[in-house]
């Protein structure tokens, strides 16, 4: 018998299903919250993991989510370049509010409010990628040619 999920990663395993993929949400006892805690509690490289980071436009105030390698650092620049203003790294108070998940547990979908999305090229080089599924203990393992069809997100090259 399996244990059930926390309730913020069964929202995500409830996202993931009502738009037709059918990813198995895993809590892992290890933390996940970073992308070097998440690449060692699954056994995988730290470049496989997808890490979404939350920024705030600053002129508008509205919700920009990227999807990123492990490994890399978002450039504002390019960013900024992206949608057109100035951004910064958003709050963790802004990130609740606008996803409904923590930092360190925000996954790719399932967001409160939908924000627009850029997903990290490189990740499209792995043959398996991992997101956090809403909670610093919480995964999904999916394709990154999925990626963009899961999120509706605009691959770039944000690094």
């Amino acid at each position: 018998m399996t244990k059930a999920l926390s309730s913020s990663a069964q929202r995500v395993q409830d996202a993931l299903k009502a738009i037709g993929f059918s990813y198995d949400v895993l809590e892992l006892p290890g933390s996940t919250r970073t992308s070097i805690e998440a690449a060692e509690a699954i056994g995988c490289r730290v470049e496989q993991i997808a890490k979404s980071i939350v920024f705030q436009g600053k002129r508008t105030g509205r919700p920009i989510l990227v999807i990123a390698s492990g490994t890399n650092r978002v450039n504002d620049k390019k960013l900024r370049k992206l949608v057109d203003e100035p951004v910064r790294i958003a709050d963790a108070d802004f990130v609740r509010e606008q996803t409904g998940f923590a930092i360190g547990g925000v996954p790719p979908v399932g967001h409160v409010k939908e924000p627009e999305i850029f997903i990290d090229q490189d990740l499209l080089q792995y043959d398996e990628i991992w997101a956090a599924a809403g909670t610093p203990h919480a995964v999904f393992k999916f394709s990154p040619d999925e990626l963009q069809e899961l999120t509706g997100g605009r691959v770039a090259a944000i690094a």
